[in-house]
């Protein structure tokens, strides 16, 4: 099978090319490269026995392009240029510089831990193309494994066989209901105070950790909680509660974003901060990534 013609030509003397094509002097053009004028002249006469084309008029006045030879160094000027692009861009992307992340969340809260470290990256790494997704713990677990996210941040730790995970920040748990409540006028809450209500989950987002994190504080202690369960977004599930059908448990980012008739308050006996935590497949090593997890840990260690 023939070898294609332009795998046979070396890179050098296209360069080379195109350096006497923009001086129109060999010597000029040898002196620019670095190089000898005898090795420019004789790279310039193989290339053209190789292609068979005359590319430079060479005269006792000097030198000037054919036609032939302004048509092939205007269309290598313009591979060069795509070649030098892309040595450029995979150099930027292996030190994750240039490239995309794809990032699934439980929701992002304005002056979250989660949105001051999405801003500080985008200011770190301009060229980085950052997309989102919402999602549940179970769909973004399923996206990682199809390669289709690259991160998620999700409420609680994980331990998966077949993926990382990091504990990545903390908040306060908080029960957020009307303002009117009973409770709403105390500074603090415990679980024995919440054990009877009606607690309002959300069916997408964070709700089914919520859901079994209601369930784990007051089995065996307290009856069977009243749990409904919405398929609507958290600003939604807030309104709700605003309205007086029940309370619904919130990290503390949430009073970030206040919303009308509703108080927060902090549990007081809830042993642990909830954790959120980054899930990633081990296959991933984007260095893109990497410097997320960096910047992360940079900005934690400073609160």
């Amino acid at each position: 099978m023939p070898t294609p013609l332009g795998s046979r030509i070396p890179l050098a003397s296209l360069i080379q090319t195109l350096a006497v094509a923009e001086h129109l002097n060999f010597r000029h053009a040898a002196k620019t490269l670095g190089v000898s004028q005898s090795c420019v002249s004789a790279r310039i006469r193989a290339l053209e026995v190789e292609l068979g084309i005359l590319l430079f008029d060479r005269t006792t006045r000097g030198v000037r392009l054919t036609e032939a030879g302004r048509l092939f160094v205007e269309r290598v000027a313009t591979g060069i240029d795509q070649l030098d692009h892309a040595v450029k861009t995979a150099g930027m992307a292996a030190i994750g510089e240039y490239g995309r992340l794809r990032i699934g969340v439980h929701g992002l809260i304005a002056g979250s831990f989660l949105d001051n470290l999405l801003a500080e990256y985008r200011r770190a790494h301009p060229s980085i193309v950052v997309g989102m997704i919402e999602a549940t713990a179970r769909d973004a677990v399923i996206q990682i494994r199809a390669g289709r996210i690259d991160v998620a941040f999700l409420v609680g730790t994980f331990d998966l066989p077949d993926c990382h995970s990091r504990a990545i920040w903390t908040e306060p748990l908080v029960a957020a209901m009307p303002a009117d409540h009973r409770l709403a006028g105390q500074t603090s809450v415990t679980w024995a105070d919440l054990a009877s209500e009606q607690f309002l989950v959300r069916h997408g987002g964070t709700g089914p950790q919520v859901h079994d994190h209601i369930l784990m504080r007051l089995a065996g202690r307290w009856r069977q909680p009243a749990i409904q369960r919405f398929d609507v977004e958290r600003g939604t599930l807030l309104t709700i509660v605003a309205q007086g059908l029940g309370i619904t448990l919130l990290g503390a980012a949430s009073g970030l974003f206040p919303t009308a008739g509703v108080v927060s308050l902090p549990i007081i006996d809830e042993p642990e901060p909830v954790v959120f935590s980054a899930v990633w497949s081990p296959h991933n090593r984007s260095a893109a990534l990497q410097n997320l997890f960096s910047l992360a840990g940079d900005l934690s260690r400073s609160l």
